[in-house]
């Protein structure tokens, strides 16, 4: 264990002290101000004179500003910040020849690994609460509201699956920085394999399902069956992206309001504000247990992920290099 708090402390200050990391998370950071600033002073100008509805204040996360929400933002530029942190972890110390020195010091062999890994892990935790907390901290300034302990609790569930999600790419980019001995090349996979989870999971659930169960728009007014069972081959095939299961799981959690991870109806901020007069949020053990099963799935899967970086790693000859 003292090992891997060694390096761990080591990968600590190389990530804090790196041009690169503070330019990522200024920009991250930079943008999700502006999204919750926008957000903020919508539903501020919206609520002038109107009794605040209940949960008010998770919509600064879930409401689109200009172009999106930040649960959106984070789904789709979250994998970057793993991606950033991993991509050269291990490939780094081979091109520096400073790996096997690390493994001739009086630590084990996989303190190495585990070490780096908690490494990005604390990071990606400390850049995510900061944002919370800092975007919490501008709702309340432009809001005026104060979160109930409800939404404390949903905003730290939020938190920790942010915190799943975006270490799944962490343990991607170590992956192929495992496996991979240019950090290029590492990193042009790690990024591959982005835009193929983001873009393409989704366009093929769509083509698959429309091949499994096609559906004649003048079938699906007189049987509507066809279509739900489109939709449901759709949406089983889109689960196989890390982004719809963190969007789903997410967006339940920050909307009370939603019944199901799957809604059919698209609603504004000012639909959302209205129809909470005449619907019942549901309480935060009912969204848990529906977003259970995706939360269970991204912790699998980065499990997963370290898991077989973790086997490759140790599998490999690294005295040599």
């Amino acid at each position: 264990m003292k090992g891997i708090l060694t390096i761990c402390r080591k990968e600590l200050e190389d990530h804090f002290s790196s041009t690169r990391f503070i330019l990522l998370f200024t920009l991250i950071l930079m943008v999700s101000l502006v999204t919750a600033f926008m957000v903020g002073t919508g539903l501020r100008d919206e609520l002038q004179g109107v009794a605040k509805p209940t949960f008010v204040f998770l919509m600064l996360f879930t409401s689109p500003g200009k172009l999106f929400s930040l649960i959106q933002f984070i789904a789709f530029f979250g994998p970057l910040i793993g991606i950033i942190l991993g991509f050269d972890s291990i490939n780094r110390e081979r091109s520096a020849r400073t790996l096997s020195k690390l493994v001739s010091q009086p630590i084990y062999r996989d303190s190495i690994i585990n070490g780096k890994f908690l490494a990005g892990f604390v990071t990606i935790t400390i850049m995510l609460l900061a944002i919370v907390l800092l975007i919490s901290g501008l709702g309340l300034r432009l809001i005026g509201v104060v979160p109930g302990p409800e939404e404390v609790w949903r905003l730290a569930i939020y938190l920790l699956i942010s915190i799943f999600y975006i270490s799944f790419w962490l343990g991607i980019s170590i992956l192929f920085s495992v496996i991979f001995r240019s950090m290029a090349t590492s990193v042009l996979a790690t990024i591959a394999c982005w835009i193929f989870f983001s873009f393409f999971v989704a366009l093929g659930a769509s083509l698959l399902a429309d091949a499994i169960s096609p559906v004649d728009q003048s079938a699906a007014v007189s049987n509507p069956e066809l279509l739900i069972q489109h939709e449901k081959i759709r949406r089983v095939l889109s689960l196989f992206s890390p982004m719809t299961l963190y969007s789903e799981a997410t967006t339940t959690i920050l909307d009370p309001l939603r019944k199901t991870t799957q809604s059919l109806l698209l609603m504004g901020p000012m639909e959302r504000l209205s129809i909470t007069r005449f619907q019942n949020p549901l309480p935060l053990s009912e969204s848990v247990y529906i977003v259970f099963p995706h939360l269970i799935s991204l912790v699998a899967i980065t499990l997963l992920c370290f898991a077989i970086s973790y086997i490759a790693f140790m599998r490999q000859e690294v005295r040599s290099t």
